[in-house]
């Protein structure tokens, strides 16, 4: 057996995964040391967050799931717990049975808001002090494109 040679494109990719994948891990630890977790945890509040982020801070399960950094298994239990905690609420979707509809009450709402307000200062100092205005626009810019990339990119299979 050979091995190729890794193309130029395919080196500058992999460093540049790298960078991002290690700055995100640099960050989230930084993260989830700070004192914002004493109502949720970081997981939690994702949940809440996403669900806040909604048209009316309702989400199909599945649909929550796929902006969330959870397990399907997880996901499903996480709820359950958040909505004996009175946070969210869970009704079967109007137009399919087999759905599940999770939303936001009112209290969950509140904790969300004053839960990210803590985080949002956080991010503020970690990641306003590294980089200024503009360059924050930047990577959001790329972020948002490589992530809405992703969708018109074929899996990758290995050519051996």
């Amino acid at each position: 057996m050979t091995t190729q040679p890794v193309p130029g494109s395919a080196r500058r990719a992999a460093t540049t995964w790298e960078a991002l994948f290690r700055a995100q891990v640099t960050l989230m630890r930084r993260f989830q040391a700070d004192d914002v977790w004493v109502e949720l945890s970081i997981r939690e509040y994702d949940v809440l967050f996403t669900l806040s982020r909604a048209e009316d801070g309702r989400m199909r399960l599945r649909d929550l799931n796929e902006n969330v950094l959870l397990a399907q298994s997880s996901l499903s239990r996480m709820v359950e717990r958040l909505e004996g905690r009175g946070l969210v609420t869970r009704a079967p979707a109007p137009d399919d049975a087999r759905g599940t509809l999770v939303g936001l009450t009112d209290a969950g709402s509140r904790l969300q808001r004053q839960v990210g307000r803590r985080h949002v200062r956080a991010m503020g100092q970690y990641v306003g002090r590294a980089l200024d205005d503009d360059e924050q626009a930047e990577l959001v810019r790329l972020l948002t494109k490589l992530r809405a990339a992703q969708a018109g990119i074929p899996d990758w299979t290995p050519h051996d």
